[in-house]
């Protein structure tokens, strides 16, 4: 027979045992836990440095460094001035003679990420050629139907910067119940949009009010006068440009309009409006002869309208690659026709921002790309002259703190004004021939001939050191 003290230690040595697994497992779970972290800090990656150096940055914020230094953190700008330190890790490109500006952003293009539509992600052809010549161009960032992309070459990472950018809205004399109906919605957006923020003050107080009814009311219309959308214009005339600066300044929103051709007659009604338009400065549009009043394209449009406090972006006339049309009109010339613009009396850092800081903005990723600062992706271009020379070239453009792409390893600028730094080509030999070795038995000039060589400069036919007899 077992004796109750046997039992009883029995029974209390299981309690302690059942009390002590939970603490055994959590114990257990606690240093799993511990293992987890550590094998996570070792699957972090390492920080990725890029560097450039002794280069000359305009920084597009009207700042220019010299003998500087860009280092950029994992694709952002970490560090702009001189003597910084460079990570010992960093991939470093040395600008020496060149000229860093940040990479250009296209208002809107064609055809330079391929045929993609909204689906970005499963449309892009990152290994598109017209993809190579808008980098080979400078840009970096484009607009395209109503998103803003990157042109991240060889991958579709994270290349929408932001996309529901624009509510396009028609504005045209030809359209005349077109524009009735706008306004109609225009002002019931605006009067909704008075009744609830009204309702927001007053359901403070009265916790049972009801919110106002969205009847009759046109979401794409709210948006924009909630900020949450900028409305976009396509109008050239004076009078349609008119309609829409009245409508801008009576409802409190700010248009873009696009082609904005007559934009320099109405100039100060559209800065009053707080407009900002995209314009192509060689637009040519004859002035209708019927009418007194001033109108039809100029070449100073870009200036009037930028003294009038209209943000000005530049489009070139063809907004796709075209290899086989008129020279010098497609996207591949988009800094050309911004120095038109200055030709026709844009101040010069204006023009530059026309295809940067303004397009950047108006599209509404000015916190990203644009301009070179701190804290911005590191979207930069390095350039052998003043970017808006027409014999500027791109030597290298750089997306996100990585070269994307680089003059002298492409097919279709290298052999133009190639880099000092670049290694020369290859001679080309015939068939069957090979390359002459260099004379290495030669004697050098001033040295004397080997034991059984001639001198070189010993000649034929008996003439030598001294004069012929009889001489």
């Amino acid at each position: 027979m077992i004796s109750t003290n046997r039992i009883e230690r029995f029974v209390v040595g299981a309690l302690l045992a059942l009390l002590a697994f939970p603490v055994t497992g959590h114990a257990w779970q606690e240093g799993d836990e511990k293992k987890d972290e550590s094998a996570d800090k070792k699957k972090e990656e390492p920080d990725k440095w890029f560097v450039v150096k002794n280069a000359e940055i305009h920084t597009g914020t009207g700042s220019v460094l010299r003998d500087a230094m860009l280092v950029a953190k994992n694709g952002k700008i970490d560090e702009i001035g001189h003597d910084l330190d460079v990570p010992p890790d960093a991939k470093v490109l040395d600008a020496q003679g060149l000229r860093v500006y940040p990479g250009l952003v296209a208002i809107s293009s064609a055809g330079l990420v391929g045929q993609a539509t909204s689906d970005f992600g499963d449309t892009v052809n990152p290994f598109n050629s017209n993809m190579i010549l808008g980098l080979a161009t400078g840009i970096t960032t484009t607009g395209i139907g109503n998103a803003a992309v990157k042109l991240k070459r060889f991958s579709i990472k994270d290349l929408v910067v932001r996309d529901r950018i624009f509510s396009v809205f028609s504005w045209s004399a030809r359209n005349p119940s077109g524009k009735r109906s706008l306004r109609e919605k225009f002002q019931s957006a605006s009067a909704y949009l008075r009744d609830y923020r009204a309702w927001e003050e007053k359901v403070k107080k009265d916790k049972e009010l009801k919110e106002p009814q969205k009847k009759n009311v046109d979401t794409t219309v709210l948006a924009v006068l909630k900020g949450e959308s900028t409305a976009k214009f396509n109008a050239n005339e004076r009078d349609d440009l008119l309609g829409i600066a009245h409508l801008a300044q009576e409802f409190g929103f700010r248009p873009v309009i696009e082609g904005c051709v007559e934009g320099w007659t109405v100039a100060d009604e559209l800065g009053r409006a707080g407009a900002m338009a995209i314009v192509t400065p060689r637009d040519r549009r004859p002035k209708d002869e019927a009418l007194v009043r001033d109108g039809g394209s100029s070449i100073e449009n870009a200036a009037i309208l930028h003294r009038s406090g209209v943000a000005v972006a530049v489009v070139p006339g063809t907004e796709s690659v075209d290899l086989g049309g008129l020279v010098g009109r497609d996207i591949m010339h988009l800094p050309i026709e911004a120095g038109f613009a200055i030709r026709g009396g844009l101040p010069e850092d204006a023009g530059l921002a026309s295809i940067t800081t303004t397009s950047a903005r108006i599209l509404g990723v000015q916190h990203r790309v644009g301009s070179l600062e701190v804290g911005k992706d590191c979207d930069l271009i390095v350039v052998d002259k003043d970017l808006l020379h027409y014999e500027a070239f791109v030597q290298w453009t750089v997306i996100d703190g990585k070269v994307v792409y680089d003059k002298q390893k492409e097919l279709y600028f290298a052999h133009i004004r190639p880099r000092a730094d670049a290694p020369a080509e290859p001679k080309k030999l015939d068939k069957g021939e090979t390359e002459p070795k260099p004379d290495a038995d030669k004697p050098k000039e001033g040295e004397e001939p080997k034991d059984g060589e001639k001198k070189g400069d010993e000649k034929k036919n008996g003439e030598g050191d001294g004069e012929k007899k009889g001489g």
